[in-house]
């Protein structure tokens, strides 16, 4: 008996910190020596945690188009900074502020989303290091 309730809360223990051990850290991930300003049409949003993500897609000077990932707070971070799911629709021009990533993916860290009317969605939350730069 004393066997099985071991193994039975090892076991979700385990599960309780699969979650923890795939979260990543900025640092890990986007370098604060690179800011970054993209102008592009929004294509879609994942409302998930631990990160929500923003799609869009971005014309580069040679006229090719990418499809760049931000990465944001959690959905609950982003409603208690204004952020609604239906604010942003496929199409809209944004210009995203943030990091680029450390890999030179087309992915990077946002600070904020401008929509075309100018309305500024923040994300109220700063990298490690950065406290002092907003």
């Amino acid at each position: 008996m004393k066997a099985k309730f071991v193994s039975g809360a090892l076991g979700l223990s385990l599960l309780l910190a699969l979650p923890v051990l795939a979260h990543h850290s900025f640092a890990a991930e986007y370098d604060t020596t690179k800011p970054v300003t993209l102008k592009g049409k929004f294509t879609k949003m994942d409302w998930v945690n631990p990160h929500s993500q923003v799609y869009f897609m971005v014309t580069d000077p040679n006229g090719k188009a990418h499809e760049w990932r931000a990465e944001t707070p959690p959905p609950n971070n982003l409603y208690r900074s204004g952020w609604r799911k239906n604010m942003i629709k496929e199409g809209d021009e944004i210009t995203v502020q943030g990091y680029m990533a450390k890999d030179g993916d087309y992915i990077m860290w946002s600070q904020s989303v401008t929509l075309s009317d100018g309305v500024r969605l923040g994300t109220n939350l700063l990298p490690p290091g950065d406290e002092k730069k907003e």
